[in-house]
Order: structure tokens, then sequence, then C-alpha cells
């Protein structure tokens, strides 16, 4: 519990409405899109970095925990107060700052919404390619500390792509200031890379500049359905090996395709292993050869069916399913586990057969879906927190799919994150000297251990 003279410092801060310990905030703010939850003391919603800052000096002062939150969409648990403390809202920092057409970027605040700037810039002749499944629910600061990804980065690459400059506040308050507006940066450090992907624990990212490049003149979209999900697979590896390089390469299997009909009744065959859904894009020209190209590599390699087009509503029809899956998947069991490992492209006929092997050793179902052109794969573990004996199974079943993912010499997330869920994993993944090195830059930036605490690096590790 917090004292009653920092509350009100805290209130003094921000405005009395926006440093909030009801009960009935304080829960709102004590979970993520998991299973996990936690409580804070307080949620505390700042409007400017200034404020921030503020937060952040008494916070240090009073050695007070401090969870660093966007929209609350994440993965891996990585915004649930476990330790009570502060919960630090960046919502109300949603301004988009600047759209630099010249310089080709935009300035935004952390609590932009992914969709929000996208839409913006596409009104100035430019586009944000990064696209995370909740664009629609997710914020730029959040992206950047998870380094989410999307179906479009196959050819776009992540968000870390994208960032040119950063704005964040240190766990003692001091404001840093990364990089900026030029393409080239050679002076020192690349500091920007510290914070990307640090989930909150090495310091509060309040602003952005972020990099904008000039939208594709058209998009082809194709669907290709496989009666055998190996098939599918060694597609993928074909397609790429080929030279071609798509937009997104989406993949759905049986327990998928299923769930989605049931959901959605969208005509989706239900005697398949397998869909694909393909996007190219660039020049007009182009993009109908490659998708042409990638639907004959499909038919060689075992497809039924493959439907094309190169118009944008027909297109968005065939990606609809794909974007239809997560919704679907809560509406057949009550709680699920979404993984996110990475293997290399080569190995993602293996990690697949594995999968269903893992699904079928612990007699729970764990659909398989996502970006399969870039080895990073979404097998959802589905289940009911309610029992007990069910729920046991579930850890082990994980801790199978990291064993599958480490074993073909890829890594425990693409881009949800460590969080809480996967951070007694991660010396095994990433091994003892990068953690050491880790938990260095974690104590220089963070003393106090008071930024994110539990988080990414496993228990005990630079963290009191």
């Amino acid at each position: 519990m917090l004292e009653e003279q920092v509350l009100r410092e805290l209130q003094d801060i921000v405005g009395k409405g926006y440093a909030r310990s009801d009960p009935e905030d304080l829960i709102c703010y004590g979970f993520d899109a998991t299973f996990r939850d936690g409580m804070p003391d307080v949620v505390v919603s700042p409007a400017t970095t200034e404020e921030v800052v503020r937060v952040m000096q008494l916070a240090d002062r009073e050695e007070i925990p401090v969870v660093p939150r966007g929209l609350g969409s994440g993965l891996a648990g990585g915004s649930i107060p476990i330790r009570g403390g502060i919960v630090l809202n960046l919502t109300r920092m949603n301004r988009i700052l600047e759209i630099d057409k010249a310089n080709m970027v935009a300035v935004v605040q952390a609590g932009v919404v992914t969709a929000d700037l996208q839409s913006a810039v596409a009104k100035e002749g430019l586009y944000y390619p990064p696209d995370p499944s909740s664009q629609r629910h997710s914020s730029i600061g959040g992206n950047i500390a998870c380094n989410a990804g999307g179906p479009h980065c196959l050819k776009y690459g992540v968000t870390a792509d994208y960032v040119m400059g950063l704005e964040v506040v240190l766990a003692d308050g001091r404001v840093l200031r990364t990089g900026g507006k030029t393409i080239k940066h050679a002076v020192g450090y690349h500091l920007s890379h510290l914070f990307i992907g640090s989930e909150g624990t090495l310091g509060v990212i309040t602003e952005a500049t972020l990099k904008l490049i000039p939208p594709p003149k058209a998009t082809c979209t194709a669907m290709a359905v496989f009666p055998k999900l190996i098939d599918a697979s060694v597609a993928v590896t074909k397609a790429l090996e080929a030279g071609i390089i798509p937009v997104a390469m989406e993949i759905m299997d049986d327990t998928t395709i299923a769930t989605v009909e049931a959901h959605k009744k969208m005509g989706l065959p239900l005697d398949v292993e397998a869909i694909l859904i393909i996007e190219t894009d660039g020049d007009p020209e182009l993009a109908q050869r490659d998708i042409e190209e990638i639907g004959h590599i499909c038919w060689d390699n075992g497809a039924r069916d493959v439907r094309m087009t190169s118009d944008p509503q027909e297109g968005a029809a065939l990606m609809a399913a794909r974007k239809a899956v997560s919704p679907s998947l809560a509406r057949r069991r009550p709680n699920k586990l979404g993984e996110d490992i990475t293997v290399p492209r080569s190995a993602i006929p293996e990690a697949v057969r594995r999968i269903k092997e893992v699904s079928r050793r612990y007699n729970l179902p764990i659909p398989i879906f996502g970006h399969i052109g870039d080895g990073n794969l979404h097998p959802n573990i589905l289940f009911d927190r309610n029992d007990p004996e069910e729920f046991a199974r579930v850890e082990k079943a994980a801790e199978a799919l990291f064993e599958i993912a480490m074993s073909l010499g890829g890594v425990l997330s693409g881009e949800h994150g460590v969080g809480l869920l996967k951070r007694d994993y991660a010396e095994q993944n990433l091994g003892t000297v990068a953690i050491d090195v880790m938990r260095a830059i974690k104590r220089t930036l963070d003393p106090k251990g008071i930024l994110n605490p539990g988080k990414v690096l496993p228990e005990g590790m630079g963290e009191r």
C-alpha cells in the first residue's frame, strides 16, 4: 500500500482524476491479454513527458515499482504489476506531433494507437508498415517496447526497423533522447536499440521518431488450400527459395480453420489441414507476376485450390479469415496461451510436425497459425484454467514448444516479448553471458530495480 502522502503527491503531479487507487480502477489495470493478473497500488495517467519525469523522480525517491503500460494488449504478461506499485498508463499521451513529408518521418507520443498513425500518414501519401494483429488496440510505445511485428514484416521488417529516435525517461527521472531524423547515425552507441524490446525494464518510452516509406502501388492476394499441413509449409520454403519476397505468408491449420469457420461462417473448407494466405505488392505487373508464381509453386507442392485476386476488396476478404483467428479461438475454450516461437525458415516443416506431436502428447488443442513466411509461428494452447490437471499439462506443453524452437536454432519469441511468461527460459535460450550483459545494463540504468520488476530477466538477476 502507498502512503497517503505519496498518493497526494502523485495527484498533484497529474491531477486528482488521473492518479486513482479505487479498487475498480486497480482491477482494470491488473491484467493484459494473457491469463495472468496482478494488482497495482495506484494507476497514474500522465499527459506530458514532464509529468512522467516527476512521477519517476518520486518513484525513485520512494523506491516504488513502476510498470509502464499502453493499451494492455500484451501476450507475455509484460504489463502486469506483479509487485504492486504504480501502473504508469501512457494512453493520454496520444498525440501525433509531426508528420514530416520532406524527411519521411513521424514524431509521435507513446500512446498513439498504431492504426491511427497508419491512417494519418496514409492521408499524407505515406506508409508505416509494422502491422501487429493488435494494431487497432495497441500503442506505438508498446509496439516499440516489445519490438512488435505482424504479417507484413516478412517484406518490410519489424518495429525496430522504423525507429529512428526515441525520448525515454530513465528510472531516476532524467530524459534521454536518442537518434533523430537523419538516415545515418554513427556517433557512439546506438542507444535506441537498448530500449526497443526492453519491455519497460530500462526506461519509459514517451516519444518516438519513426521512419515512413512510400505506399505500394498495388497489392495482390492469394488463398491456397492444402489437404496436408506439411505440404503447405514446404510450399512456403519453396517460394522463398525461388527468390520471391511476398508482403505476407500466413498459415492456418485445420483446428484454426474449423474454429474461424464456426465463428464467422466464411465458407472455409473443413476437410483440409492448412490454408496459406499470401500477399504481394509493389509495381502492379511485378505484384501480379509474383502472386502467380507463388500460386504455381503451391499447385506444384500439393495445393488443392488456389484463389488469386488483385482487387483490394477481394484481397481484404481473403485476409479476413486470418484476422479472425484470435477472436475465434476465444470462443472455443475459456483460456489460451498464445505463443510465438520463431525458427529458421528452413526448419518450418519440422517445427510444424513437432508442434502437432506436442498437441497429441498432452491431449490439448494447439491451433497453429502465424507468419510462416518468416518462421514466426503462433501455436496457441487452448485450455480451461479452472481445471488444475489440464493446466498442469499446459505448462508442460509450453515447455515442449520452447524446446522445439531452441532445438531448431530458434527463439522463444518473435514479437510478443518475454515479459513474465517466458522469463525463466531466457537464459536457456540466450546463454549465461548474454543474461550477464543484460543484468549489467539493467543495473546501470535501473540500480534500484523499480522499472517493471520481475519481467524479461530470470528472477534474481538485475533486480531486488
